[in-house]
């Protein structure tokens, strides 16, 4: 069975949110970008807007059509992981790492520096495309 995972791609000032996976999960000490599960009846946009407010308190608007996605296949679980471009409501909190190790603030320099979780890693050369571009969710 293939889990659908949505993951947000954050972008603010030249650099995209990364969130450490604690220790005590699967894959912990590995970076990836935040998001989670699609639960039965949810579309994609409405899981990432769920899952981004559970993890880390904050209210986003979720682009209309994904940057990017990528099957892959850990020895525990099938994932189908499905990036969309996300950008923060108008007073909406900073984030906060609720579910996380740490969060942090990656530049394109800094995404070849951290140890991402195989899945995401599939995903980066859509992240510095949108991070080259700082394109705007319309």
């Amino acid at each position: 069975m293939t889990i659908r995972v949505v993951a947000g791609v954050w972008i603010q000032g030249g650099r995209v949110l990364g969130a450490l996976r604690r220790p005590d999960q699967a894959r912990g000490g590995l970076w990836e970008l935040p998001g989670g599960k699609v639960e039965p009846g949810e579309t994609d946009r409405r899981a990432l807007a769920r899952e981004l407010a559970e993890e880390l308190g904050v209210d986003v608007e979720v682009a209309q059509r994904p940057l990017g996605e990528h099957h892959h296949d850990y020895k525990d679980v099938q994932i189908h992981l499905i990036a969309y471009q996300v950008a923060a409501r108008p007073g909406s909190p900073e984030p906060v790492a609720r579910e996380h190790a740490q969060l942090r603030w990656l530049d394109r320099r800094a995404l070849g520096q951290v140890a991402w979780a195989p899945a995401d890693v599939a995903l980066l050369g859509a992240v510095r495309r949108a991070l080259s571009a700082e394109t705007d969710l319309d």
